[in-house]
């Protein structure tokens, strides 16, 4: 294992960073060799938190050209502080009514930590029952390859599949959609899906991410989460259906209805 204190700290460029990293973790670099186009640093967190706009991202968040902040993996490891990130909102809005959205959602994740210091590796169990009709035992617990490589013919999922590994980030919205995917569609349980995310997020920590799995999968909620392609489409402006092979035969076709007795037949409320 190499000695943290012996690390090189000091670099020419970005390049010679990455392959020296490269160079010193053989493992890792064997299970992603991506690296993503975010910088780190306080720096660079800083010049993205003046970017915020809490008004357009309480309109547009759900859309995938929202103005998301790109923010969560700077939060993640600690560069920013929640209430820094709240302080700022507040100044950059014309007024507090905007940033309710957005202060919500530091809420969360703030919720998630406080849930996770009380839970622990509970995390990784169960919270709950499924409530989808079936038990957890009736799901696979390997992620299957075909959604680990992006080759699984769903052209929406594919393109996460490769969002995730290439970059280290994927929206939110697709984030719940690639999760309903592999829990609901194909019936592999969560904790498969959680660390396939944890693999390759760079804002991946185990609180927001398992917790928001267990709430697709049902085990954290009342009922499961999923989508149909009127959904995908709306909030992806159709960008991957339009030349999708499977458009108009592909899985998430139909309404709730209609998808709820497809996916859960033996569902009762």
């Amino acid at each position: 294992m190499t000695n943290q204190r012996n690390l090189r700290r000091d670099f020419a460029s970005r390049e010679e960073l990455i392959a020296y990293v490269r160079e010193q973790f053989p493992a890792a670099t064997k299970v992603d060799d991506h690296v993503s186009t975010t910088i780190g640093g306080r720096k660079a967190a800083k010049k993205q938190l003046r970017t915020i706009q809490p008004g357009q991202y309480a309109k547009s968040r759900n859309f995938m050209n929202g103005a998301v902040t790109r923010l969560s993996a700077y939060i993640r490891y600690g560069v920013l502080g929640l209430a820094e990130v709240r302080d700022t909102a507040l100044r950059r809005a014309r007024n507090k009514s905007e940033t309710q959205k957005f202060i919500n959602e530091l809420g969360w994740r703030d919720y998630w930590q406080r849930l996770y210091a009380q839970m622990g590796d509970g995390i990784w169990q169960d919270r709950e029952p499924y409530k989808t009709g079936y038990s957890a035992r009736s799901y696979a617990n390997e992620l299957p390859e075909d959604i680990r490589e992006g080759s699984t013919g769903l052209r929406c999922i594919d393109a996460f599949s490769q969002e995730l590994r290439e970059t280290g980030y994927l929206h939110n919205h697709a984030r719940m959609w690639i999760a309903a995917y592999v829990v609901h569609w194909r019936r592999v349980r969560w904790q498969a899906g959680a660390r396939w995310f944890l693999e390759h997020l760079l804002d991946g920590d185990p609180a927001s991410n398992n917790l928001s799995w267990q709430w697709v999968a049902s085990t954290l909620s009342h009922k499961p989460y999923f989508f149909n392609r009127d959904n995908l489409e709306r909030y992806t402006d159709a960008v991957y259906c339009r030349d999708c092979p499977l458009a108009g035969r592909c899985d998430f076709e139909g309404n709730y209805d209609e998808l709820t007795q497809k996916l859960f037949p033996h569902k009762t409320d």
